[in-house]
């Protein structure tokens, strides 16, 4: 399914907030993201409790699986999304910030981390036009094998990722990361394994600076 157009809102936003990106769209990455998806599995800790504050950004239900056209528009939108977050927000552990060991959050003031950067380039994608279904919120293993949380698109020319620790978006093969689970496209707030079963807190991977 096409969503022609929906990169045009996101491109003058990016123009606004005086950023810009010259990339060429990517060729195709690996046809598929995993060899399989496996069964659902617990969602990570901290995703209730930020549904529960913020509705509007987990309302969903079930839906038809939808993947972005990677025109040249939607690549520099990505490349552009990416950059200004991983620019603007200043990394801090939850601990530091709140407290505690977990908590997700829109990063509002201006300080987050890992997952809090994903919200932020999700929330400005699906407010620009993108369809939820191709942005998935998703748990890794960093190379440290540390807990880290990544976005990752879904594109006709594969599977992309957008990660505070990396100003260029890369195919999800690029990445050197192992996946552990990720939101399904037919619902936001079903999750599904995908084959690191060990408990990955997505928590100490704010990027250095």
């Amino acid at each position: 399914m096409l969503f022609r157009g929906q990169g045009k809102g996101l491109a003058v936003v990016a123009i606004l907030m005086g950023v810009s990106a010259s990339m060429s769209v990517p060729a195709k990455a690996a046809d598929a993201l995993y060899a399989s998806l496996g069964e659902t599995t617990r969602s990570p800790i901290g995703w209730v409790e930020f549904c529960a504050e913020n509705p509007g950004e987990c309302r969903g239900g079930a839906s038809q699986p939808r993947d972005i056209v990677m025109s040249q528009t939607a690549w520099r939108d990505l490349v552009r999304v990416n950059k200004w977050a991983n620019e603007t927000i200043k990394p801090i552990t939850d601990m530091d910030h709140w407290g505690v060991i977990e908590k997700w959050s829109l990063p509002t003031d201006g300080y987050g981390d890992c997952e809090d950067y994903v919200l932020l380039k999700r929330k400005m994608l699906m407010d620009a036009g993108w369809p939820r279904e191709a942005l998935l919120i998703t748990v890794v293993r960093d190379k440290k094998g540390e807990g880290h949380a990544v976005l990752t698109v879904k594109t006709d020319k594969g599977e992309f990722v957008l990660d505070n620790q990396n100003e260029n978006v890369v195919a999800w093969t690029e990445t050197g990361y192992r996946f552990v689970k990720r939101q399904s496209q037919s619902d936001p707030n079903v999750w599904v394994s995908l084959g690191d079963n060990r408990p990955a807190l997505a928590t100490a991977s704010s990027r250095d600076r």
